[in-house]
This record gives C-alpha cells, sequence and structure tokens, in this order.
C-alpha cells in the first residue's frame, strides 16, 4: 500500500467502515490502526485495487477497469475532508495546520512525515521538480494530495484545491 492510500484509509477508513459510514464515528487515530494492508473493491466481475488502471494499447481504459473505479467511487460514501482532519488534529493536542502543510496533514493523520516518506508521496503523485528542493515538493504535494482525495470522494473546501 502506497503512501497516499494510507493517508486516505486513514481518513476513509476501511472499507466496511466506509460501507456502514462508521468511519467517522471512530476516532483517526483507531481508523489508521485498524486499516488493512491492502484493500481492494469487489466488483461482479473481479477484485480490482482501486489506484489500478490498466491500460489498452491504445492507452485508454479498459471497460472492467473502468466498471471497478467506478464501483469504488459509487460505493465509498462522501467523506468531508476537511472535517475529518479538523477532528483529527483536536485528537492530537498539538497546533498542527493541516490545510497548508503536507508535514503537519501527516502529523494528523498518524504518519511518519520524514523527508523519505514525502519523497514516496511525490514519487506516487508524479511530482516533476527536483526532489531536494523539499519546500517546493511540499507545496506540490499538498496540492495533489487534497485534490487526489477530492478524486477520490472526498469533500475538499475549495479553497485548499486552487
Amino acid at each position: 500500500m502506497g503512501i497516499f492510500d494510507k493517508i486516505k484509509h486513514a481518513i476513509w477508513g476501511n472499507e466496511e467502515e466506509a460501507a456502514t459510514g462508521s468511519a467517522e464515528a471512530r476516532p483517526i487515530d483507531q481508523v489508521a490502526a485498524s486499516t488493512p494492508a491492502s484493500a481492494s473493491v469487489t466488483t461482479t466481475e473481479s477484485t480490482t485495487p482501486v489506484t489500478a488502471t490498466p491500460t489498452t494499447s491504445a492507452g485508454t481504459a479498459s471497460a472492467s477497469a473502468t466498471a471497478g473505479t467506478a464501483t469504488a467511487s459509487t460505493t465509498l460514501p462522501e467523506i468531508d475532508v476537511a472535517a475529518m482532519l479538523d477532528k483529527a488534529v483536536a485528537s492530537k493536542g498539538q497546533k498542527l495546520d493541516w490545510r497548508h502543510s503536507i508535514v503537519d496533514l501527516m502529523k494528523a493523520v498518524g504518519m511518519d512525515a520524514s523527508l523519505s516518506e514525502r519523497k514516496e508521496l511525490a514519487a506516487e503523485l508524479h511530482y516533476a521538480g527536483d526532489p531536494g528542493d523539499s519546500a517546493a515538493m511540499n507545496m506540490f504535494l499538498h496540492k495533489a494530495l487534497l485534490k487526489k482525495l477530492a478524486e477520490n470522494g472526498g469533500r475538499v473546501p475549495a479553497d485548499l484545491l486552487d
């Protein structure tokens, strides 16, 4: 499981919690602790990883991959990302500015926010800049992460997606 998936699962919880809506009722630390090592979405055809999008030789998504992705986005309830992260910050007992800092966002969900973890996340999110420029990378990561959470069913405030 990649860094993005760990962050997403820390916010959403695992599929059973998401399907029942109980992830919002549990503290985010407990949700993160109960996240399975691997997660997949079951469709009527097969089990398709949420992040996989196989392509044909023409570069378009195959019908079964599209069906799996559509099932994933329609099965999972929309999560208010800001509310979940605000709750997570409140439970930490320290001042974390997740709205502006990727490091604070990662700490809020109980993750390691080390440079090596952020570089791994940068690779997952296709950061094309210099990973040695951590300030530029961090700004990219924060925007790209929130955008990807929104693309995966998260409700993210519009001012954070600009």
